[in-house]
């Protein structure tokens, strides 16, 4: 009898990629495939890559790097290259990298096994060569073809994990490389989600986190462009679920009736991922996309007027080619003004394949990092300030993970406003009496009210207000 094949996978970049590798860890485990932790127990390494900007592209290489230096340890892995950064370049890439024993694009996916059969064998993989994928599918949402699914193997064990609502995306940023390489966008089908997100429930999953290319398009290509605000109370209703989150929102789509289902739906994190990018209109303009900070400042108004205490982070790029000092201050001032809880900044660079490669008034790049420099400066000092904006608030905690402080039993969690992975943490004190063996049976993955009590930097420091072991501790949304 043959040996079981194994594979370590190493995955990259956002929380799509996350469930891509889970993706591809389901459809190998499938095949007898056995999934391990060391890289140096295994017959191959599977590299999920980012290839969203150049800083990402860089840590995608030095990992593949990094796993083909096993071999001069002894080690006998095959270095397999997959991801965004795989598909966005493949055969460019291997040429590139010959220390990969092959880059697999999108479509090796659903015969991912065998790919890697092949390459144990030592037959010679050829590499895909990137073509835009925007013109994979009719332009005509309506006249798609559906998601396709795949299994789903769980690669951690935490009280979080994302789902993915759809891929691909319909916007023209001129920025943006994403579309030309994840193609166009296409919805799943509510009833699959669904089964996944019980299926994750089963699994210990309390808090899902709904990512895509661009939520707010959720169901246009399945003929309903509302059929977020139904589906995200179908999902905080399942038996285990107890919050519902969604990423990636765009404020061009964001319609008032999403904003009360998020605002007001009891299980639904009133969190807002907003993707601004930038402030001044001429500059938003040019990256082909909507708005200015009055318009912003209106939006972000609405969202606050249905819920005062909502969750609300965004993204900028500094330095797009004509930024001038003048487009420059309306964005600090926008910062300023807008009140939000987490903020990234990023310094633009060309992306191959853009419109914005190609645009005149390119910014030196000592310009481009002194403005970096100075935003994250900025945005520090605000978000700090909306973090002790909170003290004296109620928050609901998902506790993801456990430790000792000193007398205290300290844990760490996130309240509401909190995303994994991109925004500030709760540290959550829960006092200790050796006596009682009070809060003994607070555990990871529990949902615990407690008050802010202080503030460090975007973190906040909270006190439990209930006994969690009470027969209801959180009757309701935290007032």
């Amino acid at each position: 009898m043959s040996r079981t094949r194994t594979v370590s996978m190493v995955t990259l970049g956002c929380a799509r990629n996350d469930v891509d590798s889970e993706e591809l860890a389901g459809r190998l485990a499938a095949d007898g495939w056995r999934l391990v932790d060391d890289a140096d127990d295994a017959d191959v390494v599977l590299v999920n890559t980012c290839g969203f900007v150049e800083a990402a592209k860089k840590d995608s290489i030095d990992t593949l790097l990094a796993a083909a230096e096993l071999k001069q340890r002894g080690s006998a892995a095959t270095v397999v290259a997959v991801g965004c950064l795989a598909e966005r370049y493949g055969k460019q890439l291997a040429v590139a990298l010959p220390e990969a024993d092959a880059v697999l694009g999108f479509d090796d996916y659903r015969d991912i096994s065998a790919r890697l059969s092949s390459v144990l064998a030592g037959q010679r993989h050829v590499s895909h060569v990137p073509r835009d994928r925007r013109s994979l599918l009719p332009i005509a949402p309506a006249a798609r073809a559906p998601w396709i699914s795949a299994p789903r193997l769980r690669l951690g064990d935490g009280p979080v994990a994302p789902v993915k609502l759809a891929t691909g995306c319909d916007r023209r940023c001129s920025f943006c490389a994403i579309p030309s390489f994840r193609g166009a966008f296409v919805s799943r089908r509510p009833a699959e989600i669904a089964a996944e997100a019980q299926w994750l429930a089963g699994t210990g999953v309390r808090e899902l986190v709904l990512v895509s290319e661009n939520s707010t398009s959720y169901g246009k290509d399945l003929g309903d462009l509302r059929l977020l605000e139904s589906l995200l109370p179908e999902l905080a209703a399942i038996d285990g679920i107890e919050r519902v989150r969604v990423s990636y929102l765009q404020p061009a789509e964001l319609r008032p009736g999403l904003i009360d289902v998020i605002a007001g739906t009891t299980g639904v994190a009133p969190y807002f991922d907003l993707s601004f990018q930038h402030a001044s209109g001429a500059i938003l303009r040019r990256m082909r996309r909507f708005g200015d900070s009055v318009r912003f400042l209106r939006l972000l108004d609405q969202i606050r007027q249905r819920c005062p205490r909502a969750g609300i982070r965004s993204n900028f790029i500094v330095g797009f080619p004509g930024e001038s000092e003048a487009d420059y201050a309306e964005l600090e001032r926008f910062l300023t003004e807008a009140r939000l809880d987490a903020i990234g900044v990023f310094g633009y660079s060309d992306e191959d394949g853009t419109e914005a490669a190609g645009f005149a008034g390119k910014l030196d790049a000592r310009l481009i990092a002194d403005r970096v420099a100075r935003l994250t400066a900025l945005a520090e000092e605000l978000t700090s300030q909306r973090a002790e904006e909170r003290i004296g608030e109620n928050v609901e905690v998902l506790v993801e993970e456990a430790g000792l402080d000193g007398e205290d039993t300290e844990f760490d969690g996130r309240a509401a406003h909190q995303a994994p992975e991109v925004d500030g943490i709760t540290f959550l004190r829960a006092p200790m009496d050796p006596a009682a063996g009070r809060w003994a049976e607070l555990r990871v993955g529990s949902m615990v009210r407690a008050r802010v009590v202080a503030a460090s930097g975007v973190d906040i420091i909270a006190e439990l207000v209930a006994d969690p072991r009470g027969s209801d501790p959180i009757p309701g949304p935290a007032r």
